[in-house]
Formats: C-alpha cells, structure tokens, sequence
C-alpha cells in the first residue's frame, strides 16, 4: 500500500477537476465556448475564467501571495459577473492561458506551505482558514462549476463525461437515449398528476 499523502490525494483531485474543465473547451468552436447556455448566461469560457480568479484569490491574497490584477474583471470591486464571461478583447488562449497561470501560482503555495499553514479570506464572515480548508473548497468550487460544464457542453453537441477515456457512462446510442429520456419523462408526468 503507497503511503499516505493527504496533500497529494487534495493536489490530484484539484488538477483532475482543473483539466474536466479545460477538456469541456475541446473541439467546440468559438462562439460555442462563449453563448450563453441558461437563463443567468452560464457558459463554457465564463466558467473557466471565473475559476481563474477563485484560484488567485484563494491561493493568492489568502495566503500573502497576491498576483497583480489580471484585469478589470478581477477583485472585490468588479462588477459581480465581469469574471463569468469572455469579452470579445479576451480570446480563448487567453482565458486558458490566464487559468494555467493561476494554476501555476496556486500549486507554488500548495507545494510551500504545510496544510495546516493560516490565512485570512477577507470576503468570509469566520475569515480565518489552513490552507487545508482552502484546498477542500476550491476542489469543490472547482468540481462544482465542472459539472456545469458538463451540462453546458451536453446541451452544445451532446458530449458528456467525466474525462477523456472515461466518460463514466452507461452504453447507449442517441436512439437509447432518446428512449431513457422519454421513460423519465413519463415518471415525471405519471408523478405530478
């Protein structure tokens, strides 16, 4: 059995959720990673962009280690939803590239510091944190906005999964799909009348 290493266990799963991510932006032409999927404008590049600014934040001014500001769209002064779209100025290098850059910085302070090591997050009411408790949260931010992704990209071309050579789903082509759909769809019906 390997040895236990908490922090490579949290460190795994933070790159595992980062690269979901960036793998949900594959193929899909440019206004497809731009468009707005639902009704408060959720989409592909707006995620990634805001988890670009989640990691500076949380691995950054936590723990000491600001970045100089990527961007109007960055800080507590921004507009609130400036971090969740691409501007027609921002190309999809950049985002990408603004994300492995925070991605860079974030592993620096996961790698220097011990888990128990203190920061502050000033926008949180207990304010006080280890870097532990931050990595749990921005694995979860991260997960969380994944599986966004996940949907955004379904209702773009159909594609779902958990990672390449893993979509972790059950066999089916769209005609079982179709038809799966339709059962819920009954279930649904039969339930609500």
């Amino acid at each position: 059995m390997a040895a236990n290493d908490p922090k490579a266990d949290l460190r795994r799963y933070l790159q595992s959720a980062r690269d979901a991510m960036l793998w949900k932006l594959d193929g899909l032409a440019e206004r497809d990673v731009r468009r707005p999927s639902t009704p408060t404008g959720t989409n592909l590049l707006g995620l990634v962009k805001h988890l670009a600014g989640v990691e500076l934040g949380y691995f950054g001014e936590t723990f000491g280690r600001p970045v100089e500001s990527p961007g109007p769209w960055y800080g507590m002064d921004a507009d609130p939803n400036a971090d969740m779209f691409a501007t027609a100025d921002e190309s999809r290098e950049h985002v990408i590239g603004l994300y492995r850059a925070a991605w860079a910085h974030s592993d620096v302070t996961i790698e220097t510091l011990s888990l128990d090591a203190p920061g502050h997050v000033p926008w949180w009411p207990e304010g006080d944190v280890t870097l532990h408790r931050i990595l749990v949260h921005v694995i979860a931010e991260t997960n969380r906005h994944a599986g966004h992704a996940d949907i955004v990209r379904e209702l773009i071309d159909g594609s779902v999964g958990l990672r390449p050579g893993n979509e972790n789903m059950p066999p089916g082509d769209a005609a079982r799909w179709a038809e799966y759909r339709d059962q819920l769809d009954r279930i649904a019906r039969d339930a609500g009348a």
